[in-house]
């Protein structure tokens, strides 16, 4: 994953365990004052959600211990790999756009974030500035050109 990907979960991470654990905790306490618990929602709600935080704080914590961080600011070459910054049209429509190709963990399309073993990233891996790529998609089989590759 890159630096920022390891820094956003992180950010998660602290945010669970400092803030989002104790307030789960105090609403459990304020729960159980109310009385019966086998009829108080409020208290199932907040058991759930106590389930879902550790939940998330156990994977998070695995994620984290076992990433391997690659910065793509020190890398350089032509060829897409990983950290890249790729821009590429669309061999029909002509339209252009940027990608950089990061860890699963930090993917998000909407940001131009796409995960290495998408099958976008999977038909770059290895081209170069010029190349032509075809990948099947959920449309059908697209076809792209790679106008550039960076390492920012």
């Amino acid at each position: 994953m890159t630096p920022r990907g390891l820094a956003k979960l992180e950010d998660e991470l602290k945010d669970l365990k400092q803030a989002q654990r104790p307030s789960v905790i105090q609403a459990i306490s304020e729960a159980r004052a109310l009385g019966d618990l086998s009829e108080n929602a409020e208290y199932h709600s907040a058991k759930e959600r106590q389930a879902f935080i550790e939940g998330r704080i156990a994977v998070l914590e695995d994620v984290i211990s076992n990433a391997h961080v690659i910065d793509p600011a020190r890398m350089e070459g032509e060829q897409v790999k990983f950290g890249a910054t790729i821009r590429i049209s669309d061999v029909e429509t002509g339209e252009e756009k940027t990608y950089q190709i990061v860890g699963k963990d930090e993917a998000d399309i909407d940001k131009g974030l796409i995960a290495f073993d998408s099958p976008l990233a999977r038909s770059l891996i290895g081209r170069s500035k010029g190349d032509e790529v075809a990948f099947a998609s959920p449309r059908g089989t697209r076809e792209f050109e790679l106008l550039d590759v960076e390492y920012k």
